[in-house]
């Protein structure tokens, strides 16, 4: 049986190069307990705030979380286009094209309030019981249904070729497909560089354990255990 001083909510700031099972996995080594869950993916390349949720009370209302809005920073390099719509995948298609400030502007003004968005292949989404990034690494894309998510996106800095962004926004939003989106609008193509989520729900980054302190055999998570929803 589990020991109950040992299960919780943990928020974690995930370090670039590690996955979200990786937090999973070590979670269960040092608390050894098998059920936990967490609030809602993170790419590889991606850092910031995972709600882990840490023993089977916890796990079983993991909907109350994954429906929550979340917070991104990202940066946007524009000019080049990739297959995964981010860091990680293979150039597609390059524009010397340099967008002004103002062109930006009025792009990003589309992407406010209600919209419409397609998955993108290379996502975790299910599509007749398939996941699509295992379609796209097969070079199979089939037809998705857009999926309508709210959200706020807002210019932080441009830099050509950087631009970065801060979106919030509700479940289900792909911020590479933003980043694919803007760059497409622009007519010079774009994709996803760095991407931090800064908020989720009501936690912040702020009030997130560095994932490293984590691999230190001498750091207890215990006292950063949220025990209340």
């Amino acid at each position: 049986m589990s020991d109950p001083k040992a299960e919780g909510i943990l928020l974690v700031d995930k370090e670039k190069g590690r996955t979200a099972f990786y937090l999973v996995k070590i979670l269960r080594k040092i608390s050894g307990i098998q059920k936990i869950g967490h609030a809602g993916i993170l790419d590889p390349f991606a850092t910031g705030v995972m709600v882990m949720l840490i023993g089977r009370p916890y796990t079983k209302i993991s909907d109350r979380f994954l429906n929550d809005n979340k917070e991104y920073i990202a940066t946007v390099k524009l000019g080049q286009a990739t297959d995964t719509f981010d860091c990680d995948g293979q150039i597609t298609q390059t524009s010397s094209r340099i967008p002004t400030l103002e062109e930006i502007e009025s792009v990003v003004s589309e992407f406010q309030g209600t919209i419409d968005q397609i998955p993108p292949m290379f996502s975790a989404k299910k599509v007749g019981g398939q996941k699509l990034y295992l379609l796209a690494r097969k070079g199979i894309e089939i037809e998705r249904k857009p999926v309508k998510v709210n959200l706020e996106t807002k210019i932080l800095d441009y830099s050509y070729p950087e631009l970065k962004i801060q979106v919030s926004c509700s479940k289900g939003t792909y911020i590479r497909s933003i980043a694919s989106e803007i760059g497409e609008k622009l007519g010079t193509f774009g994709h996803l560089i760095t991407l931090q989520r800064t908020q989720s729900g009501d936690y912040n980054l702020k009030d997130c354990i560095d994932a490293k302190s984590l691999a230190d055999p001498s750091f207890s998570y215990i006292p950063y255990l949220r025990k209340t929803v």
